[in-house]
């Protein structure tokens, strides 16, 4: 499908951007060239946590510059706990990044899913989790790592009040919104 494929490094300054030149073959069988700009910032790992017991699920808020630039107001975005592999198993990111952002130690975690969250232009596949959070497993404050200059807030909602929030807008994100539907289809919480 692609031959003669050439990139060129455009910036390594946070990630990877690389402008590719390739020709495609489309379904004619003609070839075509094409250049396209690819964004590489590694893959992901995101988790719904949720207390089956209390019918609620955890999720975090921070600010993220390209929603802001993009016309999100106060660049506050409501998110389910994520962050990038950096090598490591997703179900052992998803662990580590719950703990640094919301205090909960969990050790059970399923993955429910892996999507490409924007293919036009990111590499990253992002693998989807759910976990149990008792309150017993609270150890510490989260908010983020201060090194990573992360300022998280935690936030605890209902599934009803979280769905209601994606219908309002209040929530935008889409692995969020993916993990929710997920949680809300199959009885989760």
């Amino acid at each position: 499908m692609i031959r003669n494929h050439r990139s060129e490094l455009l910036s390594d300054n946070w990630y990877i951007l690389r402008k590719h030149t390739y020709e495609f073959r489309q379904r004619d069988g003609e070839w075509v060239e094409q250049v396209r700009e690819a964004y590489d910032r590694g893959n992901g790992a995101a988790i719904l946590l949720y207390n089956k017991a209390q019918a609620t699920v955890l999720l975090t808020r921070q600010f993220r510059l390209p929603t802001f630039l993009n016309g999100n107001s106060d660049g506050m975005m409501i998110e389910a706990c994520a962050g990038l592999l950096d090598e490591a198993d997703p179900a052992e990111c998803v662990r580590r990044e719950t703990e640094e952002e919301t205090g909960y130690r969990i050790q059970e975690v399923k993955k429910v899913m892996e999507a490409y969250m924007s293919p036009g232009a990111v590499t990253e596949i992002l693998y989807l989790f759910i976990g149990a959070y008792e309150a017993h497993q609270k150890v510490s404050e989260g908010g983020g790592l201060a090194e990573e200059t992360e300022d998280i807030e935690v936030l605890e909602y209902t599934l009803d009040q979280a769905m209601a929030m994606v219908k309002s807008g209040e929530i935008k994100d889409a692995k969020t919104i993916m993990l929710l539907q997920y949680a809300k289809l199959n009885g989760v919480v």
